[in-house]
């Protein structure tokens, strides 16, 4: 890759260029809509055929495995997703429209049947005068998103259309630099995923290990303490980070919400000034536990930020990291559940069910044993975060100057 100084023409949408062309997407593609699937057959019980819905994609683009929807009505043959297949989201639950309009490529999953469902656009080629994955590039930029989002119809919901996407303007370099932008990019997308399938696995194999030698037992030996949870770690509740504004032109803090732990830092995320307390800065590899709304836990690894009331910062003197994270993941189910039977729009835990929380505490030689493999198994789960994190801020910064020619490939 190369930054440098490029010859121009004008054109309408200004200069771009020289040996560049503005296209429309309509010029290369059409848009199917998917098979209105019936809501009696839609199930949670994993039987192989997956509705694909918008909730299966990332704000910004991109497939997610997050709550796969699944049903046992029979599909017609052609509303069966081929992998690598291109595919939109056309309908958006979100205020800002965080995922309206934006690409994701169908999986490869043994097993899995990945269903055309309404809502969902399918990208269909005309001809092969742009690379595919070009354009599923073109389609995860922002400014594309802004104006599909900018000509959407709906308030509570927004919608989009094949004939608005298609009639988007973008820049189209000759095909071999096509070829080149598109490898770059998606190469950086795989090194993200594996990054983030290899810590998931980590994850699942560090539970398993957890609940053999903590959790499962049937009887635990008398060396052994019960605590609480709020007596293994500190949880410390964040700000009313509104106190706390940012001034124009000087350094800020992403402000960390329930939001962000579910998206990361987006464009929405608010900004606030950085005099407030230490013990209020988050860092890459704390422990985040949000106490109402849908009680989220994660390994926060997005950046510096600010601790925002509803959210716990979870920390110990005493116990690693990964003792009171795994706690805290065993009980998750519970909380959850007295969050859900609240009778309020925004249900939440209180600190008596912290105290309430069981905890085993195995005496020195089991805990030494178990830490020699879980410490360096937790500390391999944040640096796997950590880098996917960092590549993924890359592949954003790197994708609007491919796209508009400011950086050239060979």
């Amino acid at each position: 890759m190369a930054k440098q100084k490029n010859k121009f023409k004008q054109t309408e949408i200004g200069k771009i260029p020289e040996d560049w062309e503005v296209k429309k997407i309509g010029d290369f593609v059409d848009i199917k809509h998917g098979f209105a699937f019936k809501g009696k057959f839609f199930t949670d019980n994993p039987n192989g055929n997956v509705l694909v819905t918008p909730g299966n994609f990332k704000i910004g683009g991109g497939f997610k495995f997050d709550k796969l929807k699944y049903t046992s009505e029979e599909c017609p043959e052609n509303y069966v997703l081929k992998a690598g297949e291109i595919i939109v989201t056309m309908t958006d639950l979100s205020k800002k429209g965080d995922t309206l309009g934006y690409s994701a490529k169908v999986p490869m999953v043994a097993g899995l049947k990945f269903l055309h469902n309404q809502r969902i656009g399918l990208l269909t080629f005309k001809n092969e005068d742009i690379e595919k994955d070009f354009l599923y590039w073109v389609m995860r930029e922002k400014k594309y998103n802004y104006l599909i989002v900018g000509s959407s119809t709906g308030s509570t919901v927004k919608h989009t259309s094949p004939e608005r996407i298609k009639k988007y303007n973008f820049l189209m370099p000759p095909k071999p630099e096509q070829k080149v932008i598109a490898k770059i990019l998606l190469d950086l997308d795989t090194k993200i995923n594996l990054d983030i399938n290899m810590a998931e696995n980590l994850e699942s194999f560090g539970q398993k290990l957890f609940n053999k030698e903590l959790v499962n037992l049937e009887n635990t030996p008398a060396s052994w303490e019960t605590e609480s949870l709020d007596n293994i770690a500190n949880f410390l509740n964040g700000l009313a980070l509104q106190k706390y504004p940012a001034k124009k032109g000087e350094e800020f803090l992403p402000a960390i919400k329930i939001r962000e732990l579910k998206n990361g830092i987006t464009d929405q995320t608010d900004k606030v000034g950085t005099n407030l307390p230490e013990e209020y800065v988050i860092y890459g590899g704390d422990i985040l536990f949000s106490w109402s709304g849908s009680l989220e836990l994660v390994i926060w690894t997005n950046g510096k930020g600010a601790l925002n009331q509803h959210l716990f910062k979870v920390t110990s003197k005493e116990y690693p990291r990964w003792f009171y994270y795994f706690w805290i993941k065993h009980h998750l189910p519970f909380f959850q559940h007295i969050a859900k039977s609240k009778a309020t729009t925004m249900g939440h835990i209180q600190k008596h069910h912290l105290t309430e929380a069981e905890v085993l505490v195995p005496d020195k030689k089991v805990f030494d044993k178990m830490n020699s493999v879980m410490e360096p198994l937790m500390e391999k789960i944040i640096s796997l975060r950590l880098e996917s994190s960092k590549l993924s801020k890359i592949r954003d910064i790197l994708l609007p100057k491919l796209m508009s020619g400011e950086i050239r490939v060979k």
